[in-house]
């Protein structure tokens, strides 16, 4: 998960391996013979431990791979932060053609009170006939919002408070080696709902919309996914294609009935040249097609699955019943054993206000970052991203992974 601000200080990497790691290499040849390297490497040489000669990634047969990060921040939406951040990797078959499965997970306590715990799965069954696909969550979370559109001033700002629980479980069937469709169920739950009003007089959007005390969006969803990358975590090439249809209805505990399409598309390109230096592409478009959702369940900057969207914003900066987005990053890397990366973005995004409204202003976002690998096994990468948005925004984003 996506932290956003100043600056960001790690106090203890902590990496848990169940394999040993690759030999040290420092003979400089050309790309192709360098041995990978990640900080469990660092620590080896730098504590004279005895390094292993395996330099293979994680492949179908190998026990699980688990990488661990607690780190301290400080965040323009957290203030001072407690983080400990990881995932899972690991085979349920051992055949060559076996899917990856990825568990993420991070806890967080900020100084501003926020507490939350996301457990995000994707799990193939042995045989790679089912997947499960997961977004479960815990938070109390204050929160500020800024109104409906993207025309929407930071000067609207409404600090806003509330607990909330995600339950979003789906399974799905391989009709193809690519191609999966299933059905899930989606709940999204906030109670003691309340804002803090800044200017006198002001009525927020949130207000004008219908503030609530609670709310409930209970459904179902379709899902219908193409995905040929080989590391979700980390990918080098492929398309990922994910189209969910989500119906909430009153039947099912929700507070009214409305429809919503999520239509997620991410490209990843090769380039020639060094070992890693890679094109990837993202279009994340979230619309609401019928009825009246409630206001915190609305499309909104940094609330996609692993809160990504929007570097450049703070998470929140803009909502409303449209959300059409569009990014793009250059990685490469800056060491040929793939300790040390970097990348360049850019990003874009629209929002309507209203339900039926049209869309406002393109926002865009860009900024760079350094990657740092934290675990060579599963390819896990620490990213550390400095974005700018209009408007002044700026802040750092931290995640355990890549970014999309």
């Amino acid at each position: 998960m996506q932290q956003k601000g100043i600056f960001f200080l790690t106090f203890f990497f902590l990496c848990a391996n169940l394999f040993a790691q690759d030999t040290i290499n420092t003979t400089f040849i050309n790309s192709s013979s360098y041995s990978q390297k990640d900080i469990i490497d660092c620590f080896r040489e730098w504590f004279k431990f005895k390094p292993s000669s395996k330099t293979e990634g994680i492949k179908p047969g190998d026990r699980m791979v688990i990488s661990v990060l607690p780190a301290a921040g400080y965040t323009l939406q957290t203030r001072l932060a407690a983080i400990l951040s990881g995932n899972l990797a690991f085979y349920t078959s051992n055949y060559a053609g076996a899917k990856l499965s990825v568990i993420n997970s991070n806890i967080t306590y900020t100084q501003n009170k926020q507490f939350t715990i996301p457990v995000q799965l994707n799990v193939w069954l042995p045989g790679n006939e089912w997947n499960l696909s997961g977004d479960w969550r815990f938070m109390k979370y204050p929160q500020s919002t800024f109104g409906l559109g993207s025309n929407a001033s930071l000067t609207n700002e409404t600090p806003m408070d509330y607990h909330y629980i995600r339950i979003y479980q789906h399974i799905l069937k391989k009709i193809t080696p690519y191609f999966s469709a299933g059905v899930g169920y989606d709940l999204d739950y906030h109670w003691n709902i309340s804002e803090t009003l800044l200017q006198n007089n002001y009525i927020s959007d949130y207000t004008n919309y219908g503030a609530t005390a609670k709310s409930v969006s209970s459904g179902l969803a379709l899902n219908l996914v193409y995905d040929s990358r080989k590391n979700i975590i980390n990918p080098t090439q492929g398309l990922l294609v994910n189209v969910n249809m989500r119906n909430n209805v009153q039947w099912l505990g929700s507070d009214a009935n409305w429809q919503s399409l999520l239509v997620d598309v991410r490209k990843y390109i090769s380039l020639p040249g060094i070992k890693h230096n890679l094109l990837a592409l993202w279009s994340y478009n979230w619309v609401i097609l019928g009825g009246r959702p409630p206001y915190l369940d609305l499309p909104s900057t940094g609330w996609d699955g692993y809160n990504n969207t929007g570097r450049g914003f703070i998470q929140g900066r803009f909502r409303g019943s449209k959300m059409l987005y569009f990014e793009s990053e250059y990685r490469f890397d800056i060491t040929n054993n793939g300790l040390l990366g970097a990348v360049v973005f850019a990003n874009a995004e629209t929002f309507s206000a209203m339900p039926k409204s049209s869309l406002q202003a393109i926002q865009p976002g860009a900024g760079a970052g350094i990657r740092i690998k934290l675990n060579k096994k599963s390819s896990t990468n620490i990213a550390i991203d400095y974005g700018f948005g209009t408007q002044g925004s700026k802040g750092l984003f931290v995640n355990i992974g890549e970014v999309f």
